[in-house]
């Protein structure tokens, strides 16, 4: 991703998650098969949960999150975001429908439906939209909204600490930056020159791929938006109030495991001391480093963890 002096000085950060942004991301999570540490418990709860009238879904949001923006739209609400939808009926195009098509695991008879503007297709689609969002969406949006809030704060005052770039290398463990350019290792291999457009931060507690870049409000001339995961997945976040600034950060067991690094720790040491799983213990380290709030070294056969200057600092000032 190229960036001008111009996008550099515009970089700013959504105001609040966006159900239906957040519904598409869900139900992504929900197919994908990595985090199973994290994930692993709440895809099996969806996977229950999910009713059948919201399946036609998963033939337009796939697991890798190239979606139709479309069924993605940057409305407030849900009724707002299924008029939003509908609206965007007439202004799909047949290239759109053959990308979506070839991808879709199930039947296109009803894809191609949809796309000529049949009212049923429209209804079914509205429908799905409606009752996946009732049961995967809304009863944790109060959870969403505070893995979001959370993120943006931590990540405006690493952005005032350290600067925009360790802020944006700090959206995925592979995002490195070579002069003005923000690289992300990893496939599918694209290029993306922003032109000045300036780019809209929107962390999300459902994605766990690496950040998306999509068309953002204004259309393919205006900003453009970078999803990202946000520090704490929506599986880590209390059903409850947070007992300080820093469990509602990084949620209550990711806090014990920053807390815990104080002293060098081996991630076996940190599950034990905090009665969680092996690969419990791994994906909360991972992530923190990737948060540049830990570092991990190896020293034979052991693996070390301990707390990173930025980490102390968080820990000084978040308890």
């Amino acid at each position: 991703m190229h960036f001008t002096a111009e996008d550099l000085l515009d970089i700013t950060f959504a105001s609040e998650p966006l159900p239906l942004v957040e519904l598409g991301l869900a139900l992504v999570a929900w197919q994908r098969t990595d985090e199973q540490a994290v994930f692993g418990r709440w895809r099996g709860r969806v996977g229950r949960e999910l009713p059948g009238r919201a399946r036609p879904l998963l033939d337009l949001l796939r697991p890798d999150g190239d979606n139709p923006q479309f069924v993605e739209p940057y409305a407030r609400t849900l009724e707002e975001g299924l008029a939003v939808v509908r609206d965007a009926g007439p202004l799909l195009t047949p290239g759109e429908l053959h990308r979506v098509a070839a991808r879709a695991p199930g039947s296109p008879s009803w894809l191609r439906a949809l796309w000529a503007q049949d009212r049923e297709a429209w209804e079914q689609l509205g429908g799905a939209l409606r009752s996946a969002y009732e049961v995967v969406v809304a009863p944790h949006w109060p959870r969403i909204r505070q893995s979001f809030q959370a993120d943006v704060a931590w990540r405006s005052r690493l952005l005032a600490a350290h600067g925009i770039k360790a802020c944006l290398a700090g959206t995925h463990p592979r995002a490195a930056w070579s002069g003005t350019v923000l690289e992300v290792d990893g496939p599918p291999h694209y290029e993306v020159h922003l032109g000045g457009r300036g780019l809209l931060l929107m962390p999300s507690p459902f994605w766990t791929g690496r950040p998306l870049l999509a068309e953002g409000p204004d259309g393919p001339e205006g900003r453009r938006v970078l999803l990202y995961p946000a520090l704490t997945p929506l599986p880590l976040v209390g059903p409850g109030p947070a007992q300080g600034a820093l469990d509602a950060l990084l949620g209550r067991t990711r806090a014990a495991v920053l807390q815990s690094l104080i002293e060098r720790r081996t991630t076996s040491e940190l599950a034990r001391d905090l009665d969680i799983s092996l690969p419990s213990a791994s994906e909360h380290a991972r992530t923190l480093r990737a948060a540049g709030l830990i570092t991990t070294e190896r020293d034979g056969k052991a693996v070390l963890h301990s707390v990173t200057g930025l980490g102390v600092d968080l820990l000084r000032n978040g308890g």
